[in-house]
């Protein structure tokens, strides 16, 4: 066995690494990545103190997992050191197949594969170095299981990625309105026919969740300097893209390289492909490394957008209920082309304009269920005698237009 092994985590205190497995798994160079992939992406823009990091947060889901896994055990719910090595090693590498600036690189430089499926075949990959040690956290993290419970505390409505993202969110943020009850909702938890249900004396803590993610969402993930950013980078990362499709040698590292240079699929990142090693090295250094070098570079549209990037002169943005029109969209592009002697299509890297979207709970996916003393199962939006469930579930859309501050 190895020494006793303990994280000072500031968000739970110590948590312990429970055995050699896990700790095995910690080390591995795709978790050890995480160190240098932040959480909350550009959000340190708005809040300085969101320097989390995804590793952060898969340790922290990890603790919430074991607590979970410890409260059915106590309740009496078989779970096998084999099933409970498995839900955490799942719970570990559920992040694993992020890139730098998630979503941005989603509709940048990655756009044809989703990052769980990148998770996926990084996991498959470990699995054949360790010799098919981690096929009970895959078939846990894929649904596969028998046992369902164990996937839902993973990925579903109520599961320990949530429950850790919004308390680290919020403590790092400084935004008190996500630091939910996590403790008092996992001793609540309990199983009615192999499926995660809630003890109805934890109704409330449910309800402070469900309210804390809308008010988190609007707040921190979709504030709308938060946004700017992201699309003032995506921006960027296309119009490097261009360049180096067009055949200029950009500076950047090798693994960046690759992603400007490749349209890459599903078959690149699998079976011996090219994309996949050049992923694993990939993280916000380059992306940073790279931006600073480009603030020089002769295109006048990298240029601007590299310095704005990284001196935070970002995008003015605009929220509206209704979409904006095509027209002040024209006259931007046409200011900014005179003004930098560049082609109104050029100028279009300037601008940004879409809408955001989100719903907060939706009955059609893994329900949250409640059991009552009679044995009696109900869905919280039947059970909640004082969530607006149909506030909840609604899907909201705003419109955003965002543009060079000039």
């Amino acid at each position: 066995m190895i020494k006793r092994k303990i994280i000072n985590d500031p968000v739970f205190g110590f948590i312990n690494i429970p055995n050699d497995y896990v700790y095995e798994v910690i080390q591995h160079p795709y978790l050890q990545r995480l160190n240098r992939i932040r959480q909350l992406g550009l959000a340190p823009f708005v809040y300085p103190g969101a320097q989390h990091t995804r590793f952060h947060h898969s340790i922290g889901a990890m603790y919430l997992m074991d607590e979970a896994l410890k409260t059915l055990r106590e309740k009496g719910h078989t779970i096998t050191e084999e099933e409970y090595n498995g839900a955490l090693a799942a719970i570990l590498m559920h992040d694993i197949g992020h890139g730098p600036f998630s979503h941005v690189l989603e509709h940048t430089l990655v756009t044809s594969v989703h990052h769980e499926a990148i998770s996926l075949l990084m996991m498959k990959q470990m699995n054949e170095e360790w010799n098919g040690a981690l096929q009970t956290a895959i078939d846990i993290f894929t649904g596969a299981h028998p046992k369902g419970f164990l996937h839902q505390l993973v990925s579903g409505q109520l599961d320990v990625d949530r429950l850790d993202y919004l308390r680290r969110d919020s403590f790092f943020t400084g935004v008190s309105e996500g630091n939910i009850g996590s403790a008092r909702i996992i001793k609540m938890l309990d199983l009615k026919d192999e499926r995660l249900v809630v003890e109805s004396k934890g109704i409330y803590s449910i309800e402070n969740f469900l309210m804390s993610r809308r008010l988190m969402y609007w707040q921190v993930y979709l504030h709308k300097t938060a946004v700017a950013a992201e699309k003032m980078l995506i921006n960027t990362l296309r119009r490097a893209r261009q360049i180096a499709m067009n055949g200029e040698q950009l500076f950047a590292s090798p693994a960046l390289s690759y992603f400007l240079r490749n349209d890459a699929s599903l078959a690149d990142f699998s079976s011996g492909g090219e994309a996949l090693p050049h992923f694993v090295n990939l993280d916000d250094n380059d992306i940073w490394s790279a931006l600073k070098v480009w603030t020089s570079h002769r295109d006048t549209v990298l240029s601007v957008l590299s310095e704005a990037m990284v001196n935070r002169r970002l995008f003015k943005i605009e929220i509206s209920e209704q979409p904006f029109g095509e027209e002040r969209a024209d006259m931007l592009k046409r200011a900014f082309a005179e003004k930098y002697r560049i082609s109104e299509s050029e100028a279009s890297y300037f601008l940004s304009s879409d809408e955001l979207s989100t719903d907060m709970y939706s009955e059609n996916d893994d329900s949250i269920d409640i059991l009552y003393k009679d044995g009696t199962v109900k869905d919280i939006s039947r059970a909640s005698d004082m969530l607006n469930i149909e506030l909840l579930s609604k899907k909201v859309v705003k419109h955003y237009f965002a543009y060079l501050r000039d």
